[in-house]
């Protein structure tokens, strides 16, 4: 592991668009996998004389079967159909899947060869929260698969495989893709102009129209009406009276009011305007083709609300089995370090900067900062929930490595500003990412060894 954010929920975080992807289970569908030997008969005929099975493309050392590719275009085209959208002729289909057949090929090649593993453990806990999602347990996910046709055993080699992608995205691509605090900045002063589309807006509103022939004269004469009605307001008159009296609009004799509108729905001319006014004020009149409006914000429900989260404050040294460390080693390494710190011998911190291998938080001598729930794996959250402050765990082990852990303290913590910038700075991650992956991908492409054979 090499940053902190790489100990912070991947296991969920990388998992998202796996899991939206597959949450209805009805419309997943799985790839026909072939064992190994039967590669050695993609030449062999029957004793008909027909071909048993047929190689459409060499990647690197594997190959693409014509059943696979068979089976995944019937299933896109199957989808296709559902989504009543129009296919394409079949030929030009069937290219485009063996081109993603490709390019998934190229991808568990590399995953394999920079050693990245799916655990049983890690290929559970996936199985597990998408049974959640689809409201049956973990035991009843075989059957249920069964009943739609599926073969379980295939549907977890299918499913390890899309994690083992997931992750080298998120070690080759995510990881890697930067925001700049100006960006994050500038970003999130756009969003403040945006109406929350949670939230809902309850808006009266006055219409002093003006003629689509309006000399000069005539359209002074309507800006000063709409001057008169806005000081009138201002002055502290009723908006329900001003707007029976001076409003134009359909809505005059309901005293003004437009009643409540979602974020998308309010008018195009103040839908930056409104979400910065506070409840009870009142716009100046505003210019438009159709004549000078004025609205009134009434009241605000729902949107975002304050974020209120328990906080704990860590460090940690994590270290890692390799060829001449294994799993006793290292934890007794830990257990040794440990006993250094609790006789006072050394600092926590000290030996975290030069020991460590997360070398983000190494660099603070193993300062994780203020996280809230669910920002670490199950394992770590579950042993620093038993620690009071200063203590430190007993080693224990994650999909990581083997981890020491100090607890510095707990707060209360008001998140709302933290969660709104987290999510703002997901938001621009991913989007950056999206651009990114392709490139990946191509470049991946690019430098295999792909031979077609159709």
């Amino acid at each position: 592991m090499t940053t902190v954010t790489t100990l912070f929920t991947i296991s969920r975080a990388r998992f998202g668009a796996l899991m939206a992807a597959r949450s209805a289970l009805a419309c997943l569908a799985l790839l026909v996998l072939v064992p190994t030997p039967g590669f050695a008969q993609t030449r062999e005929l029957s004793g008909r004389g027909e071909l048993i099975e047929r190689i459409v493309a060499v990647v690197g050392e594997g190959v693409i079967l014509k059943s696979h590719l068979d089976a995944e275009t019937d299933r896109i085209t199957a989808r296709l159909r559902q989504q009543k959208t129009e296919l394409p002729p079949r030929g030009i289909l069937r290219q485009q899947v063996l081109e993603r057949l490709i390019a998934q090929e190229v991808q568990l090649q590399r995953a394999e060869r920079v050693g990245i593993k799916v655990s049983d453990e890690m290929l559970n806990s996936s199985l597990e929260e998408m049974a959640q999602r689809n409201n049956i347990s973990f035991s009843q996910l075989p059957a249920s698969l069964q009943a739609q046709g599926i073969d379980y055993r295939d549907f977890r080699d299918d499913m390890r495989r899309d994690i083992a992608m997931q992750i080298l995205r998120q070690r080759d691509v995510v990881s890697r893709v930067n925001i700049s605090p100006r960006e994050l900045d500038q970003f999130l002063a756009r969003q403040e102009k945006l109406p929350d589309q949670n939230a809902q807006y309850n808006l009266s509103h006055i219409l002093v129209a003006v003629a689509p022939a309006a000399n000069g004269e005539q359209l002074a004469a309507r800006e000063a009406r709409a001057k008169e009605a806005y000081d009138k307001l201002k002055g502290g008159t009723d908006f329900a009276q001003v707007a029976v009296t001076y409003s134009d609009s359909a809505t005059n004799v309901e005293g003004g009011t437009l009643g409540w509108r979602k974020g998308a729905e309010l008018p195009s001319i103040v839908v930056e305007l409104i979400p910065q006014m506070k409840v009870g004020e009142v716009t100046t009149p505003i210019r438009t083709p159709s004549g000078f409006h004025i609205f009134r914000l009434n009241e605000i429900r729902g949107g975002q609300q304050q974020a209120v989260v328990s906080q704990i404050h860590a460090r940690h040294i994590l270290l890692h089995t390799n060829e001449l460390e294994d799993d006793s080693t290292v934890k007794q390494r830990l257990e040794k370090i440990r006993e250094r710190i609790l006789v006072g011998n050394e600092d926590f911190g000290a030996i975290a900067s030069v020991t460590s291998v997360d070398t983000a938080s190494a660099a603070t001598g193993g300062d994780l900062g203020w996280a809230g729930p669910k920002t670490f794996v199950p394992e770590f959250e579950a042993a620093v929930d038993k620690l009071n402050d200063n203590e430190i765990t007993q080693p224990f082990k994650t999909q990581f490595g083997w981890h020491i852990v100090q607890l510095l303290g707990r707060r209360v913590h008001d998140a709302t500003g933290d969660m709104r910038r987290e999510r703002a700075y997901a938001a621009l991650r991913d989007a950056k990412a999206e651009e990114e992956t392709e490139l990946w991908i191509r470049r991946l492409r690019n430098d295999a060894f792909v031979e077609l054979r159709l």
